[in-house]
């Protein structure tokens, strides 16, 4: 059964209280839309399932948006149709209705993954693309060493690639997707190289993990990433990244057809 919160989010965040500034934090970004579009292909008519404030429509020609939570619809830019309210497990569309669909940076927050993936299967022709993170690769960030919480929340909240691709069937693939050093869509693998922008409350906020660690594990990581960056300790031994073009992390694509 999904259960939705006030806001009308459905799944394990409430987006009327975190995502204010997902507009602003999670912006698009070019490099990674190019990937998306490329396993979009030619299909004219797209689902996008839990679209938010509508990042990477521009990847496809004609999309139809499905989003619950009535925050994130609201900031979607005027330029872009508005979005249907409704949920990942119960799509209010007829079998094969479009060409291809996808779902970004949503799945990890579904309340359930099978049946949602299931849906879009249903309703879907062509390919299903998930962005997602492979929760294997998580950790292996430098975040880890200032806030383990957080992802050990990730690394526990989003699905094995083997299960989304179990869950759509047909033809699988799984394709990293590299993070470009300037990355405007603020995730946390977005600021490998600009460790700097995590002491932004704003900037965090805008990633979902960060709602589910309490106050003490926000101001510890605070207070110890401030002081290796005075101290020449982070760039000492992370400061590499600075100077990296892109970053392989657990960013990928799944892509399903049937």
């Amino acid at each position: 059964m999904t259960t939705r919160t006030q806001d009308g989010s459905a799944g394990d965040v409430d987006y009327g209280a975190i995502g204010g500034g997902y507009a602003s934090y999670r912006r698009p970004d070019e490099h990674i839309a190019r990937f998306i579009a490329e396993a979009l292909g030619d299909a004219r008519t797209v689902l996008n399932v839990g679209a938010g404030t509508g990042s990477y429509e521009t990847a496809a020609r004609t999309v139809t948006a499905v989003e619950p939570s009535e925050s994130m619809r609201a900031q979607r830019p005027a330029r872009l149709a508005g979005a249907i309210d409704a949920v990942a497990e119960a799509l209010p569309f007829a079998d094969g209705e479009f060409d291809a669909a996808m779902t970004l940076f949503s799945v990890h927050q579904w309340s359930d993954v099978r049946a949602g993936l299931r849906e879009m299967r249903r309703v879907t022709r062509g390919p299903v693309v998930i962005l997602t993170c492979d929760p294997a690769l998580v950790r292996d960030f430098w975040l880890y060493r200032y806030a383990p919480e957080v992802l050990d929340t990730e690394a526990r909240r989003y699905p094995s690639v083997e299960e989304l691709a179990s869950a759509l069937g047909g033809t699988g693939a799984v394709q990293t997707v590299p993070i470009p050093l300037h990355c405007t869509d603020g995730f946390n693998e977005a600021y490998y190289g600009r460790p700097e922008m995590l002491l932004d409350p704003a900037a965090r906020q805008a990633c979902s993990a960060w709602s589910f660690v309490d106050d003490q594990v926000r101001e510890r990581f605070d207070e110890s990433l401030r002081r290796d960056l005075g101290s020449g300790a982070w760039d000492a031994e992370f400061g590499h990244l600075r100077r990296r073009p892109t970053y392989e992390g657990s960013l990928v694509i799944v892509r399903a057809t049937p």
